[in-house]
C-alpha cells in the first residue's frame, strides 16, 4: 500500500504563482513577494511566497520576479462582434454612425458567422490586453457563446431587444421569443452566464421594455441597456414622453430588477438619486464618449453617492480599441477634469472599477473580480520591468497610469493559461485575420455605395 502523507507534507496542487507584487482589488493594498496557490481552476490560498512554498507543491511553479499580478480585467460593456466594424466610420456624431453606417452595415452584413468571426477576433485582442471577461450586447449570442467556449473566455451575453427589425429578428416581440427559447440551450456553457439587454430608451416602447422585465424576471436574469447616453436622447425623451428616460424605465418597474445603465453622460439630481435608491451599477465608457462627444459621465458624483462603478470599452466600431488598461486610465483621468477633482477615482479605485466594479456589471462578482480565496483563478501578469514603467515607486499607479497592454505576459482563465510570455495558447492569429479578411472588402464596398 503507498504510504500515507503526514500531516506536515505539503499539499500538492496544479499551480503556484509567485510575484513581486500581487494586488489582490480585496482587500485593498498591495502585496509584496507574496504567492498564489490554484488548483483545480480556483484560487486555493494566498500569502507570503516562503509560506505558500511550504505549504503546497505545484506541478507548475512559476516565478514572476518583475511583475504585478492581479485579477484579469473585465469589459464591463462592448459589442464584440462590431470589431468587424473597426474604422468603418469615424469622427462622426451618434446617431449619423449610427443611421448613415452602423445600422446599415449590420442589415446587410450581420448573421451568426459574422458574430462568431468578429466575436473571436474581439476576444483575441482583449486577451491580449488582460481581459479575462466581457459583459457582450449584440445579436446572435448563441454564436459569440461559442466563440467564447472554444477560446476559454468568460462572458455574459446579452440577448439585445429592439423594436426595429434586424438579420436576427423582426422586432421587439420576436427578440424577445427568440431569448427565451435560447436561454435553456446557453445554460450550462462554461464560463458564460446572460443577460437581457433592451437596446435603449429610444429603440424599445413600451411593450418591449415590459417584456424584457418580465423576462429577466422569470428567468432570474439581469437587465443590460444603454441609457442617457447623450443630450438629444434626453431632450428628446422630455418632448416624446415628458419623462426622463431614467424615470420612464423606473415607472415600467425595470430598476427593480438588477439593472445595468451603459453611458450615463447626462444626470442630474433626480437621476442620481434613482441611482442610489434602485443600486443601480453603471458602465462607463470614456473612450467611446468622448469619441462621439456625447458627453461624460459624472463619476465622481456618482461614486459620492455610493453607486458602483465598471468600465467598457463599447464596441470596436466607436472606441476604437478594447484595451482595458488605456479604457481605466482614461477614466481616471477624466474624473479628475470633469471634476476639478485631482483625487477623484485614484489609481487603486480606477483598478477595483476595472475589475471588481466590472465584474459586478457583468454579474460574477461571486466568482471573479478580486484574488481571493475559493473565487475562480482568473488573473494576469503585467511586466514592470519596461521603459514605460520605470522606474517602480508605487506598482499599483504605474498600472493604472503607465502600463500598457503591451505589458500583459501572462493570462489565466478559471486556471487555464490563454497567454503565455505574450503569446496565445489556444488560437493562431493569423487564422483569425484571415477569417476577418473574408468580409472586410464586401463591408467597405457597401460602405462606400452608401
Amino acid at each position: 500500500m503507498p504510504a500515507e502523507s503526514s500531516p506536515s507534507s505539503p499539499q500538492e496542487i496544479d499551480l503556484l504563482l509567485h510575484a513581486r507584487w500581487i494586488i489582490p482589488i480585496r482587500p485593498h493594498g498591495l502585496l509584496h513577494d507574496h504567492a498564489l496557490a490554484v488548483h483545480a481552476g480556483r484560487i486555493l490560498a494566498l500569502g507570503p511566497a516562503g509560506e505558500m512554498t511550504r505549504q503546497y507543491r505545484a506541478r507548475e511553479h512559476l516565478h514572476l520576479d518583475q511583475h504585478v499580478l492581479m485579477p484579469g480585467l473585465v469589459n464591463a460593456h462592448t459589442h464584440g462582434a462590431m470589431t468587424l466594424l473597426r474604422g468603418l466610420a469615424d469622427d462622426l456624431p451618434l446617431m449619423t454612425w449610427l443611421n448613415r453606417h452602423i445600422w446599415p452595415a449590420e442589415g446587410r452584413f450581420v448573421s451568426a458567422e459574422f458574430v462568431r468571426t468578429g466575436t473571436q477576433l474581439a476576444i483575441a485582442e482583449m486577451l491580449r490586453g488582460g481581459t479575462t471577461c466581457f459583459n457582450d450586447m449584440y445579436f446572435f449570442p448563441e454564436a459569440a457563446a461559442r466563440a467564447a467556449v472554444e477560446m476559454g473566455m468568460r462572458a455574459t451575453l446579452g440577448h439585445v431587444i429592439i423594436d426595429f427589425p434586424t438579420p436576427y429578428a423582426a422586432n421587439a416581440q420576436d427578440c424577445l421569443q427568440q431569448a427565451a427559447d435560447l436561454i435553456p440551450h446557453l445554460q450550462g456553457l462554461p464560463r458564460i452566464r446572460q443577460s437581457i439587454a433592451p437596446h435603449a430608451p429610444y429603440t424599445v416602447g413600451d411593450a418591449g421594455l415590459l417584456g424584457a422585465r418580465d423576462l429577466a424576471q422569470g428567468r432570474q436574469l439581469p437587465l443590460h441597456m444603454h441609457v442617457h447616453e447623450t443630450a438629444h436622447e434626453v431632450e428628446d425623451a422630455l418632448r416624446r414622453t415628458g419623462q426622463r428616460p431614467l424615470a420612464r424605465l423606473a415607472a415600467l418597474g425595470l430598476l427593480e430588477q438588477r439593472f445595468l445603465a451603459v453611458h450615463m453622460t447626462q444626470l442630474d439630481e433626480s437621476d442620481l438619486q434613482r441611482c442610489r435608491d434602485y443600486g443601480l451599477r453603471i458602465a462607463h465608457c470614456p473612450e467611446s464618449n468622448l469619441k462621439l462627444a456625447s458627453g461624460m459621465a459624472p463619476v465622481a458624483a456618482l461614486q459620492a453617492a455610493g453607486v458602483r462603478l465598471g468600465i467598457g470599452t463599447d464596441g470596436a466600431a466607436s472606441n476604437n480599441d478594447l484595451d482595458m488598461l488605456g479604457e481605466l486610465r482614461s477614466a481616471a483621468l477624466l474624473a479628475k477634469g470633469v471634476s476639478g477633482d485631482p483625487t477623484a477615482l485614484p489609481a487603486w479605485a480606477a483598478l477595483e472599477a476595472a475589475t471588481l466594479g466590472s465584474a459586478e456589471a457583468a454579474a460574477w462578482e461571486d466568482e471573479i473580480g478580486s484574488l481571493e480565496t475559493g473565487k475562480a483563478a482568473d488573473c494576469i501578469a503585467i511586466n514592470l520591468d519596461h521603459p514605460a514603467t520605470f522606474p517602480v515607486y508605487d506598482p499599483i499607479s504605474q498600472v493604472a497610469y503607465c502600463a500598457g497592454r503591451d505589458q500583459v505576459s501572462h493570462v489565466w482563465v478559471a486556471g487555464r493559461a490563454l497567454l503565455v510570455d505574450g503569446q496565445p495558447t489556444l488560437w493562431e492569429e493569423k487564422t483569425l485575420r484571415h477569417n476577418a479578411r473574408s468580409w472586410v472588402k464586401r463591408i467597405a464596398d457597401e460602405d462606400d455605395k452608401a
